[in-house]
């Protein structure tokens, strides 16, 4: 699992876990986005099935990123400080405490329909005790680790993210919701707070900065299904294509830039900012040239054309609110 950087990195990670799409360059895509039909968006297409509550929630300013523009057009109730959530005023802000202050929002006695999307940010740099409040809260919890004090910071401040889910699956256990429930955890860019000594140390390997920056992971869980490993090359974009057809949600895949995970019969393909990208078969070092894998010069040539395409096709989307002019809305 790959999630690339780009250029508006935290704004356009998210931008393409929500939407599948590639940002386009030069503006904030996702706050763009708010003046376009987005159909295909989870918040939509669960409100389309008439689900009870279909909820954002995001623990830091409301307004940044032009968050309160951009969720409600994503088909979400969206909630945040001074803005229908109550948080206390630290940086970063408490994750356990988002979920202590909403779950009872759409945790309701009759077991009602949600689709919830949290966007946290205790896990945000400054990697250290004194520059974050969620590292210091933590500090007792990591001292005697044989890591750096920066590597201890970093895992000190996501433990408010581990403490914050186990609260949740807790909520979800006493409202008789578990079962019911499907969890979809995914990060919108590696930790670039963290210095590349601090990456190496928490990797236990050198990094090379076109690829192994971007390795992460992608949890999709459900307490019934059982455990399953995909290892072949996804990314961030892969997200919504794969949930929308775990969920038999209506859209049209060619007018996703990902795939569907679970579909052997498509080609994977991550793609960088920089155009590297990395398939079943074979990678492409944009920085250096260098092709990785026995494939044909043809074979190259047609990742490259369909790297090149999906950049300019996901700015046209976004430029000529294309799905509104396809679907007649």
């Amino acid at each position: 699992m790959y999630t690339p950087l780009w250029n508006v990195s935290t704004s356009d990670g998210e931008y393409v876990n929500v939407l599948g799409l590639l940002p386009k360059s030069g503006v904030w895509s996702l706050a763009r986005s708010s003046e376009n039909y987005l159909p295909f968006a989870l918040g939509n297409q669960f409100s389309a099935l008439g689900y009870r509550y279909v909820l954002a929630y995001h623990n830091h300013s409301y307004t940044y990123y032009d968050r309160h523009l951009s969720h409600p057009n994503l088909g979400y109730d969206f909630r945040a400080p001074e803005h229908g959530l109550s948080i206390t005023e630290i940086w970063p802000e408490s994750d356990l405490e988002m979920m202590q202050n909403s779950v009872s929002d759409y945790l309701d006695a009759e077991g009602s329909s949600f689709h919830i999307y949290y966007m946290t940010v205790s896990g945000h740099l400054e990697y250290s005790f004194t520059g974050n409040n969620m590292a210091a809260r933590h500090y007792d919890a990591v001292q005697q680790l044989p890591y750096s004090d920066e590597v201890k910071a970093y895992l000190a401040c996501n433990l408010e993210l581990e403490y914050a889910l186990a609260y949740l699956l807790q909520a979800l256990e006493a409202a008789g919701q578990l079962e019911n429930t499907v969890i979809v955890l995914a990060s919108d860019h590696y930790p670039y707070g963290l210095s590349m000594a601090g990456l190496e140390e928490l990797a236990g390997q050198e990094l090379d900065s076109n690829f192994d920056l971007y390795r992460n992971g992608l949890i999709i869980w459900q307490a019934d299904v059982a455990h399953q490993i995909i290892d072949e090359p996804v990314s961030s974009m892969d997200i919504l294509p794969t949930v929308s057809n775990l969920f038999g949600l209506s859209y049209d895949s060619r007018l996703l830039m990902g795939r569907d995970i679970f579909d052997q019969d498509s080609q994977p393909l991550v793609i960088f900012n920089n155009r590297s990208w990395i398939t079943d078969k074979a990678s492409y070092n944009a920085e250096t040239g260098e092709i990785c894998g026995a494939v044909s010069e043809a074979y190259v040539t047609s990742i490259h054309n369909m790297v090149s395409a999906k950049f300019t096709f996901s700015a046209k989307v976004l430029e000529r609110d294309y799905y509104r002019v396809l679907l007649n809305e």
